[in-house]
């Protein structure tokens, strides 16, 4: 008897197409737009994205062109929850997650050491049950490496005890065969022009490398990012390791695939590499 604990989609045919073959000419489209000429060798991590594939879907793109040639085992995925409120970080507790590509295992083994090891990390359902933010990002990874494992942590509670306990959990466990992905938009619902503006501070706090600051705009109101929790904890673990080379991948908003730039969301894709 199969007892396999299994994560349907929760936003296929709404964030990406509900089938293999429309979904796999979608990106393959995407991703052929996005070809990068510089090459990284020693990535930690990226940021990208989690709208509709229509509109983040060539943003996130770039950040998915720049590691699809390295392989690595597992894909730690980082993402804010838009739904639930909790303190801590949940990592779903089941075996798998769904996507019109078929399943892909979640790491056990990694779970286990990450959770033994953190007060505020645990393996749960809450804050999986219908979160895109995490969802998005596993068809990019099953398109360019069918056989990568994951690990979808969902932040609750974005506050800096709980970011800061994730990146040093992140840190104690990472190896060269991991990649951590910030799942992240950026503003949202500004005029462009004011989008710019708070984008451009997102921008260049990851630039600078700059996550303590970054934290203290986030609290202030000075920028927004939904899941700004995800790129500091990012960050902070990066450099811990000596991470400390970041470069912007694309910069874009919803209104530039729209046309309406009354009402924009904002969308950053990076790549942190030694």
């Amino acid at each position: 008897m199969n007892t396999d604990v299994i994560r349907k989609p929760a936003v296929a045919g709404m964030f990406y197409p509900r089938s293999e073959e429309a979904l796999n000419i979608l990106l393959a489209d995407l991703m052929n737009q996005t070809k990068v000429k510089k090459k990284y060798e020693n990535i930690f991590g990226i940021v990208a994205p989690h709208a509709g594939y229509i509109y983040s879907g060539l943003t996130a793109a770039y950040a998915y062109n720049v590691v699809r040639n390295n392989k690595f085992s597992t894909a730690i995925i980082i993402s804010p929850s838009h739904r639930e409120f909790f303190h801590g970080s949940s990592i779903y507790n089941g075996d798998y997650f769904s996507t019109p590509f078929g399943l892909v295992e979640i790491d056990s083994k990694l779970r286990k050491n990450i959770c033994h090891k953190s007060k505020s990390i645990f393996e749960g359902e809450v804050g999986h049950n219908s979160e895109h933010a995490v969802e998005v990002h596993i068809p990019f990874l099953q398109f360019i490496q069918p056989d990568i494992k994951i690990l979808p942590i969902v932040i609750g509670d974005q506050r800096k005890e709980f970011i800061y306990e994730l990146a040093d959990s992140i840190s104690n466990i990472y190896n060269d065969k991991i990649l951590v992905i910030a799942s992240s938009d950026l503003s949202h619902f500004y005029s462009k022009d004011i989008a710019r503006r708070l984008d451009h501070q997102v921008e260049e706090r990851i630039i600078n490398f700059e996550f303590d600051e970054l934290l203290t705009d986030l609290n202030n109101n000075a920028c927004e990012a939904c899941g700004g929790g995800a790129i500091i904890a990012l960050m902070k673990a990066a450099a811990s390791l000596g991470f400390t080379n970041t470069d912007i991948l694309s910069k874009t908003d919803s209104g530039d695939f729209s046309g309406d730039n009354s009402s924009v969301v904002g969308y950053l894709s990076a790549v942190i590499y030694k």
